[in-house]
Formats: structure tokens, C-alpha cells, sequence
């Protein structure tokens, strides 16, 4: 049965079906694997479900800097983003009631626009036109 209500357990649930996806991929898999040890995703997951928490419950339990945390990973591109927010999307739309996943799918949309532009956007780049 799909969940109908946003709550820290069902949050907890869904990041760590979502994670588990994450980390089994075949593109952004090996990202995480890169960055990310295994003895290190317990912490790395506590720290995920602080920052959705504070995102989508407002709990403030995140204090870090997600867009420094991504800074400098290695070989991470705008196809990295897309698949990640493909098997976010997927997975919400799995575990909860289209409105509820409707809302998790529009903040990590957000959330992903914002830090493609500060990871790839370059002014000094010239603009490539079809």
C-alpha cells in the first residue's frame, strides 16, 4: 500500500528504497561508490534524511552545505542529475499517493535545478544554438 502521508518514517523509508537504487545504478552508481565508502553510508544516510527532512517537514535538522558537498566530485555531469532525479521520481511515485510523491518530485526538481546551474553554469562558456 502506497503511503498517504509525509512522515519522518515514511521519508526514511523511501530514502533508503531510493539510495538503494542509487547505489545498484549503473551511471551514477559508480559516482557514489567513488565518493561515498560503504562503512561511510550510514552517516552519509543520516545526513540525507536530515536534509529531506528539514526540506519537505521543516524540522531544520540539516545544517550543511549541499551545493559545497558537491563541488569537486569527480566526473559528476548534467547526465548524473537526470538519472538521479529519474529514479527519485520513480521510486516516490512507487511509495506514496501521487500527491504526496508530487511534492517530493517538485522540491528535488528544484533542488536539482539549482545546483546544476551552480555546478555547470558558465557565462564564459560561448551559448551553443541548435
Amino acid at each position: 500500500m502506497k503511503q498517504a502521508e509525509l512522515t519522518e518514517a515514511a521519508l526514511a523509508a523511501f530514502l533508503d528504497a531510493f539510495y538503494a537504487r542509487v547505489r545498484r545504478d549503473p551511471l551514477i552508481g559508480p559516482v557514489f561508490a567513488a565518493k561515498i565508502p560503504d562503512e561511510a553510508w550510514p552517516r552519509h544516510l543520516a545526513t540525507i534524511h536530515d536534509f529531506w527532512s528539514s526540506v519537505l517537514l521543516k524540522t531544520g535538522r540539516y545544517k550543511g552545505n549541499p551545493f559545497g558537498r558537491h563541488l569537486g566530485i569527480e566526473g559528476i555531469n548534467p547526465a548524473h542529475f537526470a538519472r538521479w532525479l529519474g529514479l527519485f521520481e520513480e521510486t516516490a511515485r512507487e511509495v506514496f499517493v501521487p500527491e504526496i510523491a508530487g511534492i517530493l518530485v517538485e522540491r528535488a526538481h528544484r533542488i536539482g535545478d539549482s545546483l546544476k546551474s551552480g555546478l555547470f553554469f558558465r557565462p564564459e562558456m560561448p551559448a551553443v544554438r541548435p
